[in-house]
């Protein structure tokens, strides 16, 4: 059973749906590096240390505080941080309902799951389905540890996703950036390599199957760690083995498109045949 992050209820009109927030990510599968001393091989750790004292500080003794002038904090406990706005800290405040596309893909940044309490199955899944009916999204306020949030509410399945938006402001625009024109002409482009793209592209549509991606780098990773342990520890490859190429070669785009586009096909003419005999 995931862990429950928050929990509060998704206020939508006149409507309050109970629910607790777990997470959508599994970090389970990520492999983890500790910072070790190379010469004793032995762990490093970060302490919580007190300026005044130089002693080590335990968890219990860890409050927040907000600086209001220079060395001088108010202390805040948890529970009046939430007392500050209660509807706010123990609400989905839903603002607006936009077009599932209207949302760039640089504002998402973090999905969970919204699990229904039992007394707000019903309401949770009549605004799940109206959602999906026009393919919209809920726009919403949530605070999470002492911060407004953006977010984003949409159906998934069976389930409510909940993710996290950037707000405006904090994306970059991409204003003083030296990117290509939309004047292709300029850039030397032919019809002819266009239409190679457009081939291309089209070569490499397929449907959106999650499952078939699988995490190469962390593969690589983990057979390596093997190696080494197999190995003794001992390194397995210098700086020269494992540099990366050298670019700033001329190369034929046309030939490469077209390489491109003949690869692509044999691989899916391969892969439906694969599909046919399974």
């Amino acid at each position: 059973m995931p862990q429950t992050i928050w929990e509060g209820a998704i206020s939508f009109g006149l409507v309050t749906i109970p629910v607790r927030l777990v997470s959508a990510e599994d970090r389970g599968s990520e492999i983890a590096f500790h910072n070790i001393d190379s010469k004793t091989m032995s762990r490093v750790r970060q302490k919580r240390v007190s300026e005044a004292t130089g002693e080590d500080v335990p968890w219990d003794d860890v409050v927040k505080g907000y600086e209001y002038e220079s060395g001088r904090y108010v202390v805040l406990e948890p529970a009046e941080i939430e007392a500050a706005n209660p509807k706010a800290t123990k609400t989905i405040d839903i603002v607006a309902v936009v077009c599932r596309d209207c949302i760039d893909p640089p504002f998402f940044t973090r999905p969970y799951y919204l699990v229904p309490q039992q007394a707000g199955r019903k309401a949770y899944a009549l605004l799940r389905e109206a959602l999906r009916a026009k393919n919209q999204i809920a726009v919403a306020h949530v605070v999470l540890r002492t911060r407004q949030y953006l977010a984003a509410l949409f159906p998934e399945g069976d389930a409510l996703v909940l993710d996290l938006l950037r707000y405006a402001d904090e994306l970059r625009g991409t204003e003083g950036l030296d990117l290509p024109s939309a004047d292709l002409g300029e850039l030397g482009v032919t019809e002819k390599e266009l239409q190679l793209a457009h081939q291309l592209v089209s070569a490499l549509e397929a449907e959106w199957e999650p499952g078939q991606y699988t995490d190469t780098y962390r593969n690589d990773l983990l057979d390596l760690i093997k190696r080494k342990m197999e190995a003794g520890g001992t390194t397995l490859a210098s700086a020269e083995e494992a540099q990366e190429p050298q670019g700033g070669e001329v190369v034929d785009i046309m030939d490469l498109l077209r390489r491109s586009v003949e690869a692509a096909a044999r691989e899916k003419d391969a892969d439906a045949r694969t599909r046919g005999t399974a």
